[in-house]
């Protein structure tokens, strides 16, 4: 049993991991083992999630004041939360992953920046890029305009030479 200093002490931590997170999801655990439990809680530990297994009433007070409020009214039975805190798609991706092998683990809400989605939607959360990969995605939507520039300027010196080339392969077979 936890005294009021611990359950103070839950609060405030998740409290203060929902406030700097980009996306939540609460999910049902009922029947997971023990080592299944260890195996999430690694997983979520590599892909930089935080996860959290918390009484309801405690995560309510917990999210009252973030972006996850909206999720307050579906927090009831046995449910852990998990926050992604490095980008957006984090969370979704390990929970996604590990439900596909577990059936035991069952989506129950999935929020993000303050808007509450269909469990459904946690696929669309996982498939966001990663920041490295939107970083990615950026630069290559930016370098394409100026390679094809080079590529067009490049292209009537190119066709003169070739045109020249063949000339000269033109008179070699003649000769």
């Amino acid at each position: 049993m936890l005294n009021l200093e611990q359950k103070k002490a839950i609060v405030a931590e998740v409290a203060d991991v929902a406030s700097s997170s980009h996306s939540a999801i609460a999910a049902e655990y009922a029947g997971l083992t023990v080592e299944k439990m260890t195996e999430l809680r690694n997983a979520a530990r590599d892909g930089g999630v935080y996860l959290r297994v918390v009484r309801n009433t405690l995560a309510k007070r917990a999210l009252e004041d973030t972006d996850f409020a909206c999720m307050s009214d579906g927090l009831t039975g046995q449910l852990l939360l998990a926050f992604s805190q490095e980008d957006p798609g984090a969370a979704a991706r390990v929970i996604k992953d590990f439900a596909k092998e577990n059936d035991q683990l069952v989506v129950k809400m999935v929020s993000i920046s303050g808007k509450l989605l269909e469990p459904g939607d946690i696929a669309a959360l996982a498939s966001l890029p990663t920041y490295d990969q939107a970083v990615s995605l950026t630069m290559a939507i930016m370098k394409a305009p100026i390679e094809k520039f080079v590529r067009t300027l490049n292209e009537p010196h190119a066709k003169l030479v070739r045109t020249i080339a063949a000339v000269r392969d033109q008179k070699q077979a003649a000769a």
